[in-house]
Order: C-alpha cells, then structure tokens, then sequence
C-alpha cells in the first residue's frame, strides 16, 4: 500500500508521557528527487502508478488528503512510493470548506468555490505532479492565489459556464468575470517532449471542472499506466474512515488506549496485504539524492 505506515513500539507508549507514532523510514522524497535529476520515463510511470493507487485507497475510504505535493511523497532506495502528511486530510464531504493545500498544487474549485469540493481535488494535485515530473518545473507556479489562478488560465483557458455558475463568493465571480477571456492552450505545445499518452493523461486529470475531470480509478486504468496497472491489486478500503474521534474530548489515557488499538488493527490488515504482489520498479540510484537539503 501505497500510504506511510506505522510501526508498533509499545515501550513509547508505556515509558514516557508523550505519545509517539512510529513510521517506517523513507530515504528521500519526490521534491529531493525532482531537484537532483531529471526523471526518466519508467521511473515517471512507476511513481504516478503508486500515487494514483494510494489516492484509490484513500478515496474509497472516504478520505481526502487536500495537501497533495512532492515533499509528501516519500521514495525509498527500492523506488516504494509512500503518501504521507495527512494534517490537512478530512472525511469525504461535499460541504468541505477551508483554504487548503500548497498554492502550486491547488485545485482551481478550492480557489473558485471554497465550499464544495471533494476527492477530485486531490487529481488535481497529482497532475500538477505528474507534469511536474515531466518537465523537471512546477506546472502552476503561482505567487500567490490571485496569480495562480491566472497562470492557470493561461494554459487551460476561461473557466467554462458551468464552473462560473458554481462561485458561491460574489467579489470571486467579479475577479473571474475581470480577467481576459483566453483558450485552452493545446498541452502537446507544452509537453512536446512527452509521450502522447502521457500528455492524454494529464489533460484528463487537469480539467477546470472536477465533475468531469478523471478519478484516480480512471487514471490508473489509462493505457499510459499499463506497464503496471492490476485491478486485483489496487486494493479499496473495507469501510469509510471514521473521524468521529476528531472532536471527541477524552482523557490521556483513553488517547494512548485508541492509538494503541489502532497499531494493532493495523498490524492484523497488513499480515493479510502481504497476500499483495508489488509491481516491480526500475532502478534507481538513491546517492544522486544524497547531497539535496530538504525542502524548508
């Protein structure tokens, strides 16, 4: 699984007042890799594979991460692929509000709406990624949210009606409404290196409107993900996420009962995901990374 894992260590629990979650250990992660060497074409494959599986799991457990980008995604030597940094991830809901995720990485809904968005935002980022990773650049590096907006446009054109119908915020549809009405720029102009599948892909998972823009089970099915793609090995969750605990004001060892319970119930579902066989990654030298500092 695609997702960063916990490891159980009872004496942290038992020993010392702080409570501790222990994660498995990752060498480097994809903002590292992407400044220290241009990525070659399997390795691109293989990590937006993994990605795009993790958001299926994710997903189906009614989750959202919201805060997708390349310093969350951590790479072991082995090319393992690891989502993490779930502080800004919520239950699925339709009425989601709030100004989340990083500015280059940002759905244009969050910008537009800022009430009712859900799981596609999260494709957004991952083609913000995925392009990212082609290029060796950010697709979308805004200064702040007004221009970010505005370089969006600049490569996918206006926001067509159906979107502008969806502004909930007045002085946001006056600010839309303002700027210059522009096309959609052809992304083989802008990805003219790239496999054509590639750039398929992305155009499909950068679409201005989320209700037509590509699921992360869609994705993975694309032929551009063939090489790796096994529907009976992209698992699902067994059931939603409950977040009820969220606002649950309970004692400290209450706390430290539920967090232990949970490393159990983990460590019960992993023993039966070793039944899961891993696609196999390309090499890849990790000492190219090792002189990169890590993103502030």
């Amino acid at each position: 699984m695609y997702v960063l894992c916990l490891h159980h260590r009872a004496h942290l629990l038992t020993l010392t007042r702080r409570r501790y979650f222990v994660t498995e250990l990752l060498g480097t992660d994809l903002h590292r890799l992407l400044t220290s060497r241009p990525l070659e074409k399997q390795f691109i494959q293989y990590f937006l594979y993994q990605i795009l599986r993790g958001l299926k799991y994710v997903h189906s457990a009614g989750v959202v991460h919201r805060d997708l980008k390349p310093s969350n995604i951590l790479i072991n030597e082995n090319c393992d692929l690891k989502i993490c940094d779930f502080g800004l991830a919520r239950v699925q809901d339709p009425q989601m509000t709030g100004y989340v995720s990083t500015r280059y990485y940002r759905a244009p809904e969050i910008m537009l709406t800022w009430q009712k968005y859900d799981v596609e935002v999260d494709v957004w980022s991952a083609g913000c990624i995925f392009a990212e990773m082609l290029t060796g650049r950010p697709l979308f590096p805004g200064k702040d949210h007004v221009n970010q907006f505005s370089i969006i446009t600049e490569l996918l054109g206006t926001p067509p009606d159906e979107v502008i119908q969806t502004i909930g915020s007045a002085n946001t549809l006056q600010f839309v409404q303002s700027l210059p009405k522009r096309q959609r720029q052809p992304l083989s102009e802008k990805f003219k290196d790239a496999d054509p599948l590639a750039v398929d892909l992305i155009e499909k998972m950068l679409v201005f409107d989320p209700r037509a823009r590509t699921s992360a089970v869609q994705a993975l099915a694309h032929e551009y993900l063939a090489p790796y793609h096994d529907p009976t090995d992209e698992p699902v969750a067994g059931e939603r996420f409950d977040w009820s605990f969220n606002d649950a004001e309970l004692p400290v060892d209450s706390w430290k009962i539920m967090m232990y319970s949970e490393i159990l119930d983990y460590h019960n579902v992993d023993q039966v995901s070793q039944e899961y066989t891993e696609p196999q990654p390309p090499p890849i030298d990790m000492a190219a990374t090792a002189s990169v500092s890590h993103p502030q």
